[in-house]
């Protein structure tokens, strides 16, 4: 065939194809519509179609809650240690440890420091769920206990953003023990007359929805995010009865009293100044 005959069939001009550019489009989770990226991005990671609010990363959360350039992070340097020297299907903690990192540029599941929200100071702390789901063990018990007593040293608000599929098995009894010992800081927290203000956003489950997600002053979840401890199929297979519709979710929650208020994403930083100025009064 000829280069002629191959440019033109029937009159019509035949144009090489050009490749779609990767990363242009997204599908939704929730309504599974085909979303631009970007357009997805400027609307703060909500779907603009169904509202859905997909999870982000902590530095994202942080660049949408924080004031511009005023979070100064500490304790950067902690990582999790291997001391049961676990193994899961022939990869060590270590070695996961290692690669979640590399994945995510994030030495833990939690961030924690010091930043201002609409030029009010406070103590925040925002789980990594692209670090083993925001998992928590040691390091994020020992994170959120600095970040709580930042807060009563400095008398300044604690304001947590959590994210977790719950304690972090790789860990054992040792992340168990930091269920116990966030509460008792909290309990410090509150001695001291000091303000928590827990952010509960998709998921909250496990052990953190059964230690420090449950106990703030005020508690803020985003729109349909699911909250709870065990999964729902786990629940429904233990006690035999079927589960109400909508269970776990933040609807749910703010109708039985679990929640204080669902807070669309947009607004969540004129939410909690907000708060700290009505709190503190």
């Amino acid at each position: 065939m000829s280069n002629q005959t191959k440019s033109k069939w029937n009159g019509f001009s035949l144009k090489p194809r050009r490749d779609m550019p990767e990363g242009l489009w997204m599908r939704c989770p929730a309504c599974e519509h085909m979303l631009y990226k970007s357009a997805v991005e400027k609307n703060l990671n909500v779907c603009p179609d169904c509202n859905h609010h997909l999870r982000i990363s902590a530095k994202t959360r942080i660049e949408y809650l924080a004031d511009e350039d005023s979070f100064q992070e500490i304790l950067t340097d902690m990582k999790a240690k291997d001391q049961l020297n676990f193994k899961f299907r022939g990869t060590t903690y270590q070695q996961r440890i290692k690669d979640e990192m590399k994945k995510t540029g994030s030495n833990e599941g939690m961030l924690i420091g010091k930043a201002f929200i609409k030029g009010r100071p406070v103590s925040l702390a925002v789980m990594e769920p692209n670090f083993l789901m925001a998992s928590m063990g040691y390091v994020v018990g020992e994170k959120f206990c600095a970040a709580v007593d930042m807060a009563i040293e400095e008398n300044i608000p604690l304001v947590v953003v959590c994210c977790s599929g719950g304690a972090r098995l790789h860990e054992g009894v040792i992340s168990l023990g930091q269920m116990a010992k966030t509460s008792a800081a909290l309990a410090k927290l509150d001695e001291a007359g000091g303000l928590y203000i827990c952010v509960l956003t998709d998921p909250t489950t496990g052990g953190v929805s059964a230690s420090f997600a449950m106990l703030g002053d005020c508690t803020i979840a985003e729109p349909k995010a699911t909250i709870g401890f065990a999964g729902r199929r786990t629940i429904a297979e233990t006690i035999k009865v079927e589960l109400p519709e909508g269970f776990q979710t933040a609807e749910f929650m703010l109708e039985h009293g679990f929640v204080d208020m669902i807070v669309h994403r947009k607004d969540l930083r004129n939410e909690i100044a907000r708060l700290i100025d009505y709190c503190q009064k």
